[in-house]
């Protein structure tokens, strides 16, 4: 790979540089031999080598030439999609004051995520993570529900602060994104532009190359009712997708559900029996103690901070609880494992003594699969001690049942029954339902014949780095990133073999024809060996790439090489024009199909 500052080559003159031919050797593509230690993803290390990006500092990257040309080109195809659904494209601050996240309730909401400054005279302001308050305020100039529906979105800069940054563009702290909002009279308008976004989204990921299905999803501090995870497969993703082989059923472990097996209980004794369990401290050695318990006769409980308040949430034993799943079901925002000393002063025990029996002074959260349950084992919040013969319903005050528990690979599919699948992925889109939550905030109301009426909102996201990079760990193999066609930087490059005239005459012809045909094209001039050439266009990812050189001439033809395919063949100088095309063409549609 070839390391050194690429050398720059006079122009011949001619049609071509009349034309501004783009030549490899006046661009700034760094290729690397080596990606650095820290790039794991193949997504991060493929654009590191192939000169695409440069991290500044964690989770900022500069956008060299090849990767912003990708990059823009993934945002057109994101804002063809969402104009051709009557999207009107807007760009709003990127700064905003605090007060307006206070008054939704989210600068608290979003915590530590968020940048925040203040300006020289000391307000508190913040760079934007997502923008529903900042249109929802632009949104208070609608006045008539005839002017209704609206699709509004913007392509802009958004900030958030994460706290383990990685993976290259997959997870980092400014990037662009895709936002957009629908704005409607009623829910029937609000599932109509949730659907042309679910439609579109798909469009998207088929155009970019990115194989995706949508998911059942947390809203999480969005809000609304509703939302749509796009996911694509991938061992670089951070997200767990619980998934049907037999049926559409596919859910974020934050959502997931499955069909427990039944248990048979015995009849419940008349009281629990407290008994003498020195040394068991966790679900496993309560199932080896001699007269111990089964990990699903077990429970589980654990002792959270929710929003200042000690609460007890109680799963079964060979359960785990999903914190998000929590969330959601209490609205709580400030959640977290209680110290402790914390436990101690509440409970008068130390973890692995712990349980909910008889506790009426603090809440009790139990998950759905307990309900009924009789014959259960929990700690007596007297270490060294456990109750026998616990009748969850008599025995436990429990103010709240929710689905709480996380699914495991193998419980049978709620629809069908077939064992599920988890499978990692990467977040590439997420739609939401909002609902009237922002429009009552910010007083957006529309007149209808039967008088005011909060505007009905949905939100739209998608990543333009993150799917950049999604493509990539989607396309790409031991040589480098195998670039579908809509965004590669280049779509063709021609290999000048050598620099004399002749040589270089031909290719810069062929360049000129191909530019003029609507080819997106580069001409590779560099005074580099034909190794290093093959290599970098390997590496960077070209789809096509045409080989000139004098023995090929002589015959009169050139060499072309499919990226993705491997294919090569033989091509009439004079049927370049016509070749490329109509390849180009079948790639495309081999992608969109």
């Amino acid at each position: 790979m070839d390391t050194s500052p690429p050398a720059i080559i006079p122009s011949l003159g001619g049609a071509v540089a009349s034309l501004g031919a783009m030549r490899w050797s006046n661009l700034f593509v760094p290729t690397l031999r080596d990606a650095p230690n820290d790039a794991v993803a193949p997504s991060h290390a493929l654009l590191i080598r192939a000169g695409f990006i440069r991290q500044l500092h964690a989770g900022h990257y500069s956008m060299l030439p090849l990767g912003w040309r990708t990059h823009q080109k993934v945002a057109q195809i994101v804002r063809d999609e969402i104009d051709a659904i009557g999207g009107q494209e807007f760009l709003l601050p990127t700064m905003h004051p605090a007060e307006i996240w206070q008054q939704s309730g989210r600068w608290d909401t979003m915590g530590e995520i968020m940048f925040r400054l203040d300006d020289r005279r000391g307000n508190p302001t913040a760079l934007g993570i997502t923008h529903e308050e900042i249109f929802a305020t632009v949104a208070t100039e609608l006045s008539s529900y005839k002017q209704l529906p609206q699709l509004w979105y913007q392509i802009q800069t958004k900030f958030r602060d994460e706290a383990r940054p990685k993976s290259g563009l997959l997870r980092v702290r400014e990037f662009h994104m895709k936002d957009s909002y629908s704005f409607d009279v009623d829910q029937a308008g609000l599932d109509a532009q949730f659907d042309a976004h679910d439609a579109a989204y798909r469009t998207i990921f088929a155009r970019l190359g990115v194989p995706a299905f949508g998911v059942e999803a947390s809203s999480g501090a969005m809000g609304g009712n509703d939302s749509v995870e796009f996911m694509t497969p991938s061992d670089a993703g951070e997200d767990d997708v619980v998934r049907c082989s037999s049926c559409d059923y596919a859910a974020n472990v934050e959502r997931a559900t499955s069909t427990l097996p039944v248990i048979d209980d015995p009849a419940p004794a008349a009281e629990p029996e407290k008994f003498a369990t020195p040394g068991v401290l966790t679900i496993a050695a309560l199932e080896a103690f001699e007269g111990g318990a089964p990990a699903d006769r077990q429970l589980k409980t654990l002792v959270m901070m929710m929003d200042g308040q000690i609460t007890l949430v109680v799963v079964r034993g060979d359960h785990q609880l999903n914190t998000q799943k929590l969330i959601d079901a209490t609205g709580a925002i400030d959640v977290r494992p209680a110290e402790r000393e914390e436990t101690f002063a509440a409970l008068g025990a130390n973890p692995g003594s712990l349980g909910a029996v008889g506790v009426t002074d603090l809440p009790v959260i139990a998950d759905l699969a307990l309900e009924g349950r009789t014959s259960m084992t929990t700690g007596a919040n007297d270490d060294g001690f456990h109750f026998r013969h616990v009748d969850v319903a008599r025995d436990l005050h429990v103010g709240r049942w929710a689905d709480l528990r996380e699914v495991s690979a193998g419980e049978a599919c709620p629809n069908c029954g077939t064992p599920l699948d988890i499978v990692r992925c990467i977040e590439i889109g997420h739609i939401f339902k909002l609902g009237t939550k922002y429009a009552e905030t910010f007083g957006a109301t529309v007149s209808t014949p039967d008088g005011e009426v909060p505007i009905v909102m949905g939100s739209y996201g998608i990543g333009i780095g993150r799917n950049m990079a999604a493509a990539v760990e989607a396309n790409h193999d031991d040589k480098g990133i195998v670039w579908p066609v809509e965004i590669a930087p280049y779509e063709v490059v021609i290999t000048a073999m050598r620099l004399d005239e002749t040589t270089l005459g031909a290719a810069e012809a062929m360049y000129a024809d191909l530019k003029a045909a609507g080819v997106d094209v580069l001409l590779d001039d560099r005074d580099a060996r034909a190794g290093v050439k093959f290599a970098d266009a390997e590496l960077v990812g070209f789809p096509v790439r045409l080989t000139v050189g004098p023995r090929g001439l002589d015959n009169g033809v050139v060499e072309l090489v499919e990226r993705a395919s491997g294919e090569q063949a033989e091509v009439a100088i004079g049927d370049v024009v016509a070749d490329v095309t109509r390849r180009l063409s079948a790639l495309r549609g081999t992608i969109s199909g």
